[in-house]
């Protein structure tokens, strides 16, 4: 491995993951819950500070088992999404997570016995996509901060992620997924290239304020 990579391993491991940000431990199934919860406000076209906010405020109302969200009731649950600022997608995300958190309790139980009766990731990964509303972004998002944690949560990395280490020369991707999605959506999606922290490493990278590569998202 040569010291350019060894830079950057360095540098990616510095930025903190979306889990990280939001206070979450996900050793502890209960955050591994509400990382899940996330999650699904993170994979709609909202901006990442909206999703952030309305997860808090979810937090902030107890929101944070399937129990309590059932019983919460889809009136509420639009309050509280509006009052977070998800208000493009209010109805619909309420509606989504009632059926998903019935869905959870009925056939599994809890997230943890999700994961125990997956046979394999990809069977995992399919389980996770007969929820309501959650498609392959929402897994891609929720698994790839679980590698290491659950066995069984091994999802191929994103094309985000993999473009970001094709520009800056990164073969292990996996490790670093969140960190190079985060660098895309907060530098070069908003052409704000010249703070890049891996900038010096971007073979695209020509000191001036403009995208290293159209949208992919």
């Amino acid at each position: 491995m040569g010291r350019s990579e060894l830079d950057i391993k360095k540098i990616l491991s510095r930025i903190p993951k979306f889990s990280e940000e939001l206070g979450l431990d996900l050793r502890r199934p209960e955050d591994r819950f509400k990382w899940f919860l996330a999650s699904i406000l993170f994979a709609k076209r909202i901006s990442a500070e909206i999703a952030k906010r309305t997860f808090l405020m979810f937090v902030a109302e107890g929101l944070t088992s399937p129990e309590a969200i059932i019983k919460a009731g889809w009136d509420f649950l639009v309050k509280v999404l509006d009052a977070g600022g998800y208000v493009r997608y209010d109805f619909s995300t309420a509606s989504n997570l009632l059926a998903t958190m019935r869905k959870l309790k009925r056939e599994y139980g809890d997230l943890e016995k999700l994961h125990e009766v997956a046979r394999d990731p990809r069977d995992l990964e399919r389980r996770l996509m007969e929820f309501r509303g959650v498609g392959p972004v929402c897994v891609n998002i929720f698994l790839r901060e679980l590698r290491g944690i659950w066995s069984k949560a091994k999802p191929k990395p994103s094309k985000i992620a993999l473009k970001v280490a094709e520009l800056i020369g990164l073969k292990d991707v996996e490790p670093y997924e969140s960190a190079l999605v985060r660098i895309y959506l907060e530098y070069c999606k908003k052409k704000r290239c010249e703070l890049c922290p891996v900038r010096k490493h971007c073979r695209k990278f020509e000191g001036a304020s403009r995208p290293c590569f159209k949208s992919i998202d």
